[in-house]
C-alpha cells in the first residue's frame, strides 16, 4: 500500500513538471510538516535558493483576525518571505504548492505573500 508521503511526492512531481523558476521569476516552494511550515524562493536554472522563511523566523508580522494557530503562522511566514523578496527586488513569482492541496496553511501562506506585495 502506498502511503501519504509517496502520494504527495507523486503530486509534487506532477506540479514541478509545469512550474519552473528563473532568476527574474523564482518559484515559491512550500513545505509543510506537522508542526512547522517553510517557504523559499528558488531559481531552478542555477539551482539556488534566493530567499527563505519559516515559522521559526516570524516575530513581528501583522496578524490576520480570521486565522489562528498554524494557519496564522503560515500567513505570517508568507508576509516575512514577501518582505525579504521585495528587498531583493523580486516582485513576481510562480507558486509551487509542493503537492499539497491549496487550502489551510498553504493557502494562508500564499495570501500572506500576496498581501505583502508579491504577485503570482
Amino acid at each position: 500500500m502506498i502511503n501519504n508521503q509517496a502520494n504527495r511526492y507523486r503530486r509534487h512531481k506532477r506540479v514541478r513538471s509545469k512550474v519552473k523558476g528563473t532568476d527574474k521569476l523564482p518559484r515559491l516552494c512550500v513545505f509543510r510538516s506537522s508542526k512547522h511550515i517553510y517557504a523559499q524562493l528558488i531559481d531552478d536554472q542555477k539551482g539556488k535558493t534566493l530567499v527563505s522563511a519559516s515559522d521559526l523566523d516570524i516575530k513581528n508580522a501583522k496578524p490576520k483576525k480570521e486565522l489562528s494557530g498554524k494557519a496564522l503562522n503560515a500567513y505570517q511566514v508568507g508576509q516575512v518571505l514577501a518582505e525579504k523578496a521585495i528587498k531583493n527586488k523580486l516582485e513576481k513569482i510562480v507558486f509551487d504548492r509542493g503537492g499539497y492541496k491549496y487550502h489551510g496553511r498553504v493557502k494562508a501562506l500564499a495570501e500572506g505573500a500576496r498581501e505583502a506585495g508579491l504577485k503570482f
